[in-house]
């Protein structure tokens, strides 16, 4: 390999000063001594610096945190206060999981970079979202607003796109079921107002479709108001069959409005002509009506909205302008809201204990336990009549303006002034020009943005744009995802070897692929299964009686089980089994904080299986809620394996891009700079990196 010293055919001491001064150029610059060739010493500083900080790099796009931390903070001991080293510390340390430490570089770094350099500003809103976080997935803040960020329009350039739409139902990879009454079809929006797929009915149409809501096996319903029916239609939106027809007779309907599905998944009709709600079975047996005069309750004058969750039935009434509340068997048992509604329309479950009601132009949050109303948002155009509304996989609120011919795409009003969080968290330039970006988009408050696609990124180096930019894919996109699966080795796990081996078995039927069994004793222990047999993981699960032991390690198993997915699929879980408490030496070498900050910060999630009749301690608990996983029995009637089968169907904020870089590399000794900027109707964000091409 030549140097740029005997390139230029110069002398070799005037040879590498050359080389150290195109060296501190990428890194700032070089000291005015330096420049005056009068400081070797400096100039080997600075080699050194650049040859530790080429490994650090390196070393954490191949996921090996805390290697990259070592050779970076020995790049910084040869260059104190070197705002770039310390940037790429600051990331190491953060996917390390110590976040303090983080913040603490990159506070540095922004420092070092001064506040009229690019770099800086990036670097304090990375600061200020980490602090502000709190846990992944948050339920609506009492104190979010939500203002207008978008529409999506029916018509353009004077062309129809639907016609009055009247319910919104989202999609798990962000796009949503717009149900368009004016122009009878169901079309499908995705992130960026785009119609991508269009549902018209069988051979003689839909007739008026109002709302859609989608059963416990994925099939879905749609209520054809004039139709006096309601369509089942496949997932896709293919048309399977009818349920009810036209009349005023038991099982039949006059105008159905609004549905509702409960947990046993039985569906719910406002049969809006008849005044009464109609219950059928997922096949579409009749069960029975109810809503109207009995004794004791004066009847639904002009049911709408209508909403089931834990055991009860919530129905507004246009014209009383309250809500009241039902059993599934029909029976009456009070108002939830008695004032302060204007026109309340549809009804949404948006948390186990929180219903999204659309009331005339105003967007309702409304406390199932206490009957607090709180008002989300207001659409201002001034032809407003909301009939449907609900949260999109983003985190926004759509509401379909039936009157204006819109749906209005509402967010936080915190998450427009910051924008989206955008990471590149990782660069791979092995084939290089081909250099291969994974980016990680989410808002400000860590949850994954999805249904993203190639018109939402511009990857650019250097400020230029980079060359035959590729749209690989989102994660959101497929269903594959990895599993580790962690098992405890105490004492009081020995005599559930075979509660061990049950674990792992459902686990192994959940439809994640099994990357590592880890076992969590004195010594965590990685067993080696590829390709092993069921009764070779059952025999791994129960582990040898040897290696239980009262000074088991449940931080240290849990973080090398975690560092097992990284190179995987960006769905992923680590599951642990075990018996519920976990000893004195839990969190010796790690602490559940930093481990909390490991596997979030990794986009990894916690599971939870519990042997045994113990509950699972407060500290798993804990994990389970920072990641977006659940602590479960492993006996319960319902069996784990429907959770673990939910993995595959996650949100996940990561994408892919490919593109050739046109920089020169000095033999793979510069540093390369690439910057991701991501847009979403009115909002944005964007981060910058770098990276080495290899060694020639």
């Amino acid at each position: 390999m030549k140097g740029a010293g005997t390139d230029s055919g110069d002398s070799p001491r005037r040879g590498r000063l050359f080389f150290a001064i195109l060296v501190l150029a990428a890194f700032g610059g070089a000291p005015p001594v330096l420049r005056a060739q009068q400081d070797v010493p400096g100039g080997l500083d600075a080699l050194n610096a650049r040859e530790e900080f080429r490994l650090g790099v390196q070393a954490y796009n191949r996921y090996a945190f805390n290697e990259a931390i070592l050779s970076l903070e020995r790049a910084l001991s040869f260059r104190p206060g070197e705002g770039l080293i310390l940037d790429w510390l600051g990331r190491a340390y953060f996917r390390s999981g110590l976040e303090d430490t983080a913040l603490r570089q990159w506070q540095a770094a922004a420092a070092a970079y001064g506040p009229s350099s690019g770099e800086s500003p990036l670097i304090m809103g990375r600061i200020e979202t980490i602090r502000n976080r709190r846990s992944l997935f948050p339920a609506m803040d009492e104190d979010i607003r939500y203002v207008e960020a978008g529409h999506y329009p029916g018509v353009s350039d004077n062309t129809v796109l639907y016609r009055q739409p009247t319910a919104i139902l989202p999609l798990e990879d962000g796009s949503v079921w717009v149900v368009a009454y004016g122009s009878n079809e169901l079309v499908r929006i995705d992130v960026n107002g785009m119609i991508r797929q269009r549902r018209r009915g069988p051979l003689n149409g839909f007739d008026r479709p109002y709302d859609l809501v989608r059963g416990l096996d994925g099939r879905l319903y749609l209520s054809e108001f004039r139709g006096g029916r309601v369509s089942v239609l496949s997932a896709d939106g293919e048309w399977l069959s009818y349920i009810g027809s036209k009349g005023l007779g038991e099982g039949q309907l006059m105008g159905p409005q609004n549905l509702a599905i409960d947990e046993e998944g039985y569906l719910y009709v406002v049969d809006y002509g008849n005044r009464r709600i109609s219950k059928f079975d997922p096949d579409g047996e009749f069960i029975l009506s109810f809503g109207d005069r009995r004794s004791g309750f004066q009847g639904i004058l002009s049911p709408t909205g209508i909403a089931a969750g834990g055991g009860r039935i919530f129905i507004a009434d246009g014209v009383s302008r309250r809500i009241f509340i039902f059993d599934r068997n029909g029976t009456y048992r009070g108002i939830l809201v008695e004032e302060g509604l204007s026109g309340p329309e549809s009804l949404r479950f948006i948390s186990e204990r929180q219903l999204l009601a659309a009331d005339t132009n105003r967007l309702l949050l409304i406390d199932i336990d206490s009957a607090l109303v709180r008002e989300l948002g207001v659409l201002g155009n001034s032809r407003v009549r909301i009939v449907g509304a609900d949260a999109d996989r983003n985190g926004n609120i759509l509401a379909a303006n039936f009157q204006a011919g819109e749906v209005a795409v509402m967010t936080p009003l915190n998450d427009m002034a910051a924008g989206l969080f955008v990471q590149i968290d990782r660069v791979v330039s092995d084939n290089f020009p081909e250099i291969t970006v994974e980016v990680q988009v989410q808002d400000r408050r860590r949850r994954p943005v999805v249904g993203l696609n190639a018109g939402n990124f511009l990857l650019t180096e250097e400020g230029n744009a980079v060359s035959e930019q590729n749209f690989i894919g989102g994660a959101y996109r497929t269903e594959s995802s990895d599993v580790a699966i962690l098992t405890e080795r105490s004492p009081g796990t020995l005599p559930r070897g075979e509660d061990l081996a049950a674990a792992v078995r459902d686990i192994r039927a959940g439809g994640s692929a099994v990357v590592s069994l880890v076992a969590a004793g004195e010594q965590p222990l990685r067993e080696r299964l590829e390709g092993a047999s069921a009764a070779a993981f059952a025999a791994a699960a129960r582990g040898n009686p040897t290696a239980y032991s009262p000074r088991w390690r449940f931080d240290r198993g849990l973080r090398l089980a975690a560092t097992d997915l990284l190179p995987g699929s960006k769905k992923r879980a680590v599951v642990f089994v075990g018996g519920g408490p976990l000893g004195e030496l839990a969190f010796e070498q790690y602490s559940l904080s930093e481990l909390a900050a490991y596997l979030t910060n990794n986009g990894i999630r916690f599971y939870a299986v519990i042997v045994g009749e113990n509950p699972p301690a407060e500290e798993l608990r804990y994990l389970c809620e920072q990641t977006g996983g659940q602590a479960l029995p492993l006996y319960r009637p319902q069996g784990i394996r429907p959770v673990l089968e939910s993995l595959g169907s996650a949100p996940s904020g990561s994408y892919t891009l490919r593109y050739r870089s046109q920089l020169p590399t000095d033999f793979g000794r510069a540093y390369l700079s690439v910057e991701a900027e991501v847009y979403l109707l009115e909002r944005s964000g964007r981060d910058k990196i770098g990276y080495f091409a290899p060694l020639e």
